[in-house]
C-alpha cells in the first residue's frame, strides 16, 4: 500500500486541458472567487457557502500559513504573487510534467502566451487550438473589409479555416483541437449538412450584424455554422497522415451559457461513429454525465474520457464519486486528467492536491477490498496521470517520478510517514479539535476510553514513534460495573495503541476519536484484544484470497429523559410507525436528526439512508460499506455520535434489544458480501454461507451476547426468527440473501461487541470454505416459523438457534473448529465474562435489568 500511495503522490501529471494565466496587470479585472465555481456575476456571491469553496479555503490557508478565512487567503495570495521569479506560480504548478493549453478564451491580451508556461513545468507546454475561436477571428478580419459581401466572407472563411487547421496539423507545438459547440448549440451535432444550408445561416447572421451597426464579429451562433466547423475539422483530421491529433469536446459542467440537457456526451454518438479514426476526448468528466462518458470511452476505440474540472469545482465526496463512476466501466488506458486551470495559478494547485487525495481514497479502498492489486492500482495512476495523454497526444515523454515535493504540504503530495505527521496533519485540517478520545470496546461491548489533550498527544509522539498509553490487563476482564471477573487480577500491563486509520472528528465539538488495540509491552499482539482478533481472522481470509465488503444498519430507540433522570417513551410518537412521515413531525426531533447527520458527515461518515422504524422513537441509520475493520470502526464512531448528539437534547439513544415488549425489537443488522474476484460465484459464496449456518450456534454466542438479546428471538417479527436457515429477500430468516454473495445477518444486536461478532461470522464462513461445505439448506421463501414439518424436511431446516445465552455458550465450547480459529484463550475469557454478567444480572427483576441495560447501551 505504501508503494501505491507513493505512486499517487510522485507520478507527474500531464495536464491535457487548461488555459493560460493572467498577466499581473489583469489580475484585478477578474474575481478570484472563480477558482471554485462556474458561476458569474451576481450568482457568484453565494459561492462562499459551497463545499468546494470551503475546502479550498482550508487547503490554501494551510499552504499559505494564514488563518482559514477567505479574506486572509486573498491577502496571502497577493503577497505571494508579488514575489519575484514567479515563485508562487511555480509552487502552484508543482507535480505537472506539461500543460496542453487552450488559449481560446476571450481576452488574449490579458494572458500569457502558452509558451511562457514552460518555466513552470518540467517539459515544454503545447497548444490546443480552439476551432470556434479560429473561425471567429477569420470572420472578424474579413468582416472589417467593407468591400466584401456576406457571401464573400463565407467563402473566405471556409478557405482560410481549412488552411489554418491543416497548418495546425503540421505544427509540432500544436497537439490537438478543441470545440465548444456544447456552449453554442449543444452536442447533438447533425451528421450531414448541405453547404447551402450553412451558407444561408451564415449570411443571415452577418446581415443582422450589419443592420445593427456592429463594428466587429464576436461569436459564431447557430447549429449549421458550428456543426460545419466541427465536421470540417474532424474530416481534415481523419484524412491527415501520421498520428491523428485529438479533437476535444467541452461536455457537461460549464457556466450558465450551456443548455445542460444538451451537454451530455451521449449526444455525440452519431458524430463518433461518423469519424472512427479521429481521437475524441470528452472533457470535464462530462459532469454530471460521468457514466455516459465512461460508457462511450469503453465501447468506442477512438473515444477517451477526461476527468478534469471537477477538481476543485465539486466537493471532496463528489470528486471521489467521479473517480469511482469512471472506473466502473472505463479502462484506465482510456482515461486522462486535466486541471482546466485558468487565469489563477491557484486553480492548478487545488486541482493537483485534490485529485491525488481522491485517488488515494478510492484506490486504497479498491486494494483493501480486493478489486485491484497494488500493481494494478499503480498502473491506473500512471495511466490517468501520464500514460494515456502521453500516447494520445504523441508527446513522447518519459515517465520520471517527481524528485522533490518540498514546497507543498506533506499531505498534499505524499502520505504521512509516521504517527506524528498523521496527527499534525489531522489537527491542521481540524483546528478546533483539542482532545483525543482513545477508545476500545471490551468483552461486555462497553465502549471505554482515555481522553488525551491533543497537545499532550503530540508531545508523546515526539518521544515515541507510536501513540500509546498504559492499560492494566484486567481491562479485558471487567463487567459493566468495573467488577473484575474470577481468575483475573489487577496486575500486569498492556499498552493501548491508537489505530491512526480510524481517526475521525467527533462525537462532540473539540473532540476526535480513534480506536485502540491492546499490545504487550514488547509490541507483540495481545490474543485477547477484540480488534486484533478481527484483524487476525481477516488475515486468515486474505491468505485464502478472500476479502469482504461490510455495512451496518444502526437501529436505535430514542427515549425522553426527565429532570430526575427517569426515561420514558419519546414524546410526540403516539403515531410512530415504520417509514411514517408523521415520525418526522416536530422541530426538536428534526433538529436532533439533522445534527446527527451533520456530525456524522463532519466525521466522514456519510449515511446512505435513514428512516423511522417500527418501535416508538425508533430510527434506522444505514452506514456505507467498507472493509470489515473500517466498517466496525465506523459503526462504533457512528453510535457514539448518535448517543452524544441525542444527550444534548435530553434524549437517551439506546440499542437495548427489546425496549417495549409489544413492539419491534432493535438490532444491528450487518450486510456482508465477498468482494474478492469470483466472490459471487456459487463455488465461493455457497460454502462460505453454508459454514456460517453450520456454525450458527457459536456465532450467536457473539452476536446475541446478553440474556436480554434473546427477548427479540421470536418468529414472525422481522427479527431473524428462531430457525437456522437462509432465504432470498426473506426478512424472517437469520440470513437474508440480497443477491450474489450479498447477505444480511439479522441476528445481531447492539449489545454485542462488533469486533467479536464479525470475527465469528467470518470465521464460520472460512470454516465452510475450508471444509467445502455444501449449502444443504434450501432457499426458504416464507416465514420459517410458519413452515410445516413436511416443508422443513424438504428444505433441510431442522436446527433451531440457541434459545438463550447459556445454550449459545455451550455450543461455542463444543465447536472445536470455531474455538481454534478465534483462539482458545479468547473464547475462555469471553465465556468467563459472559457468565459473570449473567450472574450479576440474575439478581435483577426484568424491569431493573432493562433500566440498567438501557442506561449502558
Amino acid at each position: 500500500m505504501e508503494d501505491l500511495i507513493k505512486a499517487i503522490h510522485t507520478t507527474p501529471i500531464i495536464d491535457n486541458h487548461a488555459h493560460p494565466l493572467l498577466i499581473p496587470s489583469a489580475l484585478n479585472r477578474h474575481p478570484l472567487l472563480a477558482i471554485t465555481t462556474e458561476a458569474h456575476g451576481d450568482a457568484m456571491r453565494a459561492t462562499t457557502s459551497s463545499l468546494a469553496h470551503i475546502r479550498a479555503v482550508k487547503q490554501l490557508s494551510g499552504i499559505l500559513g494564514c488563518p482559514p478565512t477567505w479574506e486572509d487567503v486573498v491577502k496571502a495570495i497577493d503577497i505571494e504573487s508579488a514575489k519575484p521569479h514567479h515563485e508562487w506560480q511555480k509552487r502552484c504548478f508543482e507535480g505537472i510534467e506539461t500543460v496542453l493549453i487552450d488559449d481560446g478564451l476571450d481576452g488574449k491580451d490579458e494572458v500569457y502566451d502558452y509558451t511562457w508556461h514552460d518555466k513552470l513545468t518540467r517539459s515544454e507546454c503545447k497548444k490546443i487550438v480552439r476551432i470556434e475561436k479560429v473561425a471567429e477571428e477569420i470572420i472578424d478580419t474579413l468582416y472589417k473589409n467593407p468591400e466584401l459581401s456576406p457571401d464573400d466572407i463565407f467563402s473566405g472563411m471556409r478557405e482560410a479555416f481549412e488552411m489554418v487547421i491543416k497548418d495546425a496539423i503540421e505544427d509540432p507545438d500544436i497537439v490537438g483541437f478543441k470545440s465548444v459547440i456544447c456552449y453554442r448549440t449543444g452536442l447533438d451535432i447533425p451528421p450531414h449538412l448541405s453547404i447551402q444550408e450553412v451558407r444561408e445561416a451564415f449570411i443571415d447572421q452577418i446581415t443582422t450584424l450589419q443592420e445593427d451597426g456592429v463594428s466587429y464579429f464576436k461569436r459564431l451562433d447557430g447549429q449549421p455554422l458550428n456543426a460545419y466547423l466541427v465536421n470540417k475539422t474532424a474530416h481534415i483530421i481523419a484524412n491527415s497522415t501520421g498520428p491523428k491529433k485529438p479533437l476535444q469536446f467541452h461536455t457537461g459542467l460549464g457556466d450558465n451559457d450551456i443548455t445542460l440537457t444538451k451537454s451530455s456526451p451521449s449526444h455525440l454518438q452519431a458524430f463518433i461513429r461518423k469519424y472512427p479514426t479521429v481521437p475524441i476526448i470528452l472533457l470535464h468528466a462530462s459532469y454530471p454525465w460521468t457514466k455516459e462518458a465512461g460508457y462511450l470511452a469503453s465501447v468506442y476505440e477512438n473515444v477517451y474520457a477526461d476527468i478534469g474540472e471537477v477538481f476543485p469545482f465539486v466537493s471532496k465526496e463528489g470528486q471521489e464519486n467521479v473517480v469511482r463512476e469512471i472506473l466502473e466501466l472505463c479502462p484506465t488506458e482510456k482515461i486522462c486528467w486535466s486541471t482546466d486551470g485558468h487565469w489563477f495559478p491557484e486553480t492548478y494547485l487545488l486541482a493537483i492536491i485534490q485529485v491525488r487525495e481522491a485517488f488515494e481514497m478510492v484506490l486504497t479502498d479498491y486494494v483493501q477490498t480486493g478489486a485491484l492489486t497494488v500493481p494494478q492500482a499503480i498502473r491506473a495512476v500512471e495511466d490517468v496521470f501520464f500514460n494515456t495523454s502521453n500516447n494520445l497526444y504523441d508527446l513522447r515523454l518519459e515517465l520520471k517520478p517527481l524528485e522533490s515535493t518540498t514546497t507543498l504540504p506533506t499531505r498534499a503530495l505524499e502520505a504521512p510517514k509516521n504517527d506524528v505527521q498523521i496527527l499534525t496533519n489531522f489537527v491542521a485540517e481540524n483546528p478546533t479539535v483539542k482532545f483525543l478520545r482513545l477508545q476500545y470496546v471490551d468483552y461486555t461491548a462497553t465502549s471505554r476510553l482515555r481522553i488525551i489533550p491533543v497537545r499532550q498527544a503530540l508531545l508523546m509522539l515526539q518521544k515515541d514513534p507510536e501513540l500509546k498509553v498504559s492499560a492494566v490487563q484486567a481491562l479485558l476482564g471487567l463487567t459493566q460495573n468495573d467488577v473484575i471477573i474470577p481468575g483475573v487480577t489487577a496486575s500486569g500491563e498492556y499498552k493501548l495503541h491508537w489505530v491512526p486509520s480510524s481517526l475521525k472528528p467527533g462525537p462532540y465539538r473539540g473532540y476526535a476519536s480513534v480506536q485502540g488495540e491492546f499490545r504487550n509491552t514488547d509490541g507483540s499482539e495481545v490474543s485477547l484484544c477484540p480488534r486484533s482478533t478481527l484483524r487476525r481472522v481477516l488475515s486468515q481470509a486474505a491468505s485464502k484470497n478472500l476479502t469482504f465488503k461490510m455495512g451496518f444498519e444502526i437501529e436505535v430507540v430514542f427515549m425522553n429523559r426527565a429532570e430526575d433522570g427517569t426515561l420514558s417513551t419519546l414524546y410526540n410518537t403516539a403515531g410512530h410507525a415504520y417509514g411514517a412521515a408523521r415520525a418526522l413531525h416536530g422541530n426538536v426531533i428534526l433538529d436532533m436528526l439533522e445534527e446527527i447527520y451533520d456530525t456524522l458527515s463532519t466525521a466522514g461518515i456519510y449515511l446512505e439512508q435513514w428512516h423511522p422504524e417500527s418501535c416508538s422513537g425508533q430510527y434506522e441509520f444505514i452506514l456505507p460499506p467498507h472493509s470489515p475493520l473500517d466498517a466496525v470502526d465506523t459503526l462504533i464512531q457512528a453510535r457514539e455520535i448518535i448517543t452524544t448528539v441525542a444527550a444534548n437534547y435530553s434524549v437517551r439513544a439506546t440499542l437495548f434489544p427489546k425496549p417495549f415488549p409489544m413492539m419491534a425489537g432493535t438490532a444491528s443488522h450487518v450486510h456482508l458480501s465477498i468482494s474478492s474476484p469470483g466472490g459471487d460465484e456459487d463455488e465461493i459464496w455457497k460454502p462460505f454461507y453454508a459454514g456460517i449456518l453450520k456454525h450458527m450456534g457459536p456465532v450467536i454466542a457473539f452476536t446475541y451476547s446478553n440474556p436480554a438479546s434473546y427477548d427479540r428471538m421470536v418468529d414472525s417479527a422481522w427479527a431473524g426468527g428462531r430457525w437456522v436457515c437462509w432465504g432470498t429477500q426473506n426478512k424472517e430468516a437469520p440470513l437474508r440473501r440480497i443477491g450474489g454473495s450479498h447477505f444480511e445477518m439479522k441476528t445481531l444486536d447492539g449489545l454485542a461487541n462488533p469486533y467479536f461478532a464479525v470475527s465469528a461470522i467470518i470465521a464460520g464462513g472460512l470454516l465452510g470454505i475450508e471444509g467445502k461445505e455444501e449449502l444443504t439448506i434450501g432457499d426458504v421463501q416464507k416465514d420459517p416459523g410458519m413452515l410445516t414439518e413436511e416443508e422443513r424436511m424438504e428444505l433441510g431446516v431442522s436446527e433451531m438457534l440457541p434459545k438463550d445465552l447459556e445454550a449459545a455458550l455451550k455450543a461455542l465450547v463444543e465447536d472445536e473448529k470455531m474455538v481454534s480459529v478465534l483462539g482458545k484463550e479468547l473464547v475462555e475469557r469471553y465465556i468467563a465474562v459472559k457468565r459473570a454478567e449473567m450472574h450479576m444480572q440474575g439478581g435483577m427483576t426484568p424491569e431493573e435489568r432493562k433500566t440498567w441495560l438501557v442506561e449502558r447501551y
